[in-house]
């Protein structure tokens, strides 16, 4: 990889980044409903009493209130990631191995 690759690599990933980074603190204090909301309204009508969730999710006792939908979307697409760089890594050994075991 020439200099001018690596160069440009790092410059895109400083910017992923950024683009990642950026909207958790431009947008600090904004409320964001998702469909974990939406599905204990629709539970609350239907049962015609309020939802009780079973547990507080761990994050949101950490930072001691409720994480934005952006950043929780962040976290998920993070998880995501991880997993299918896990699953492709051990799918890649394992076309290897199999090459290897036909020479």
């Amino acid at each position: 990889m020439s200099k001018k690759n690596k160069q440009i690599a790092a410059m895109l990933l400083i910017l992923v980044c950024l683009i990642a980074v950026v909207p958790v603190f431009v947008l600090r204090g904004a409320e964001f409903g998702g469909s974990d909301d939406a599905g204990s309204q629709m539970i609350s009508e239907i049962k015609g009493e309020e939802h009780e969730p079973w547990f507080t999710p761990v994050m949101e006792t950490w930072i001691g209130g409720e994480i934005p939908g952006e950043v929780e979307s962040l976290i998920f697409c993070i998880q995501t990631g991880i997993g299918t760089g896990i699953l492709a890594f051990f799918m890649g050994r394992f076309v290897e191995r199999k090459k290897w075991q036909e020479k």
